[in-house]
């Protein structure tokens, strides 16, 4: 009875839960899902992770490959980050180039990058107004279930602390760089970023972590970046219905908490495969 209910009236079914403070898969409204973390996963990579926030399945790697810097930014090197929504990950998207929502994914993942200044992108300059280094940050979906952003940022954010660059020198005879693949060095970190998303029931419930399901349902969804200096990096909203004062500072407060617990979880796993080796 109950799956013919939830079937033929989806928001009724979720809403019988609302009502009782808690969701259909069990959680309360302000619960987030098991979130893992495995890095440098991917050994071709020059740094990877794979994030799992309770079904939604995110592996990010990082390929670091030469050229020149823009004429407008010299000493700079520059992030270029994508993320893929393949259909393997949910029947919802299509083969072919990339979706609205992919493509919205990573122009969000670009700016977060920018407004964080998670790198400062001069640390990835080589030799001024001739050599740097791009970092191509692919970010691949392997199970949508619900709430891709936070899962892509936590996956960037390890990716980026996991990756090493190898070292680099400008011949001073030849004037062609000179790679050195033993000696490789990491990446400097300037801020840990953290997302944190959100859905809004009937325009008066808030519930964090949304579902894919859940996400279909709510009447706004609203993703929040804070930093580890509790500084407010975008507040992204696409559309829906307006926010009062109130609740937005009550995701501000969340995001700010939920920060805290993803940067130990990103330390602690760097850590251990620090350790390990």
């Amino acid at each position: 009875m109950a799956a013919g209910f939830k079937v033929a009236e989806p928001l009724e079914y979720h809403r019988s839960f609302l009502k009782e403070n808690c969701r259909p898969d069990g959680r309360e409204l302000s619960e987030f899902r098991t979130t893992t973390l495995n890095i440098g996963s991917i050994s071709t990579a020059d740094g990877s992770a794979l994030v799992k926030v309770g079904n939604t399945t995110v592996i990010c790697g990082i390929k670091a490959e030469l050229t020149n810097p823009t004429v407008e930014a010299p000493g700079k090197g520059y992030i270029v980050p994508n993320v893929d929504l393949p259909p393997l990950c949910s029947s919802q998207f299509r083969p072919g180039p990339p979706g609205e929502q992919a493509q919205a994914a990573s122009q969000f993942i670009a700016d977060v990058i920018e407004s964080s200044e998670v790198i400062q992108t001069e640390d990835l300059c080589i030799e001024r107004g001739k050599l740097c280094w791009v970092l191509y940050c692919d970010m691949m979906c392997l199970d949508y279930d619900g709430n891709l952003l936070d899962a892509c940022i936590v996956a960037l954010l390890a990716a980026l602390k996991n990756t090493k660059l190898p070292q680099v020198t400008i011949g001073s005879e030849t004037s062609l760089p000179e790679v050195d693949l033993e000696k490789r060095r990491g990446l400097r970190i300037h801020k840990h970023p953290v997302a944190t998303s959100f859905g809004i029931f009937d325009d008066s419930i808030l519930i964090v972590d949304p579902t894919a399901e859940e996400e279909s349902l709510s009447t706004t969804r609203l993703t929040v970046v804070t930093d580890d200096e509790e500084r407010l990096c975008i507040v992204h909203k696409p559309g829906g219905t307006p926010l009062s004062g109130e609740t937005l500072q009550e995701c501000i407060n969340r995001a700010t908490a939920r920060q805290r617990e993803i940067q130990k979880l990103v330390d602690k796993v760097v850590r251990s495969v620090k350790t390990a080796k």
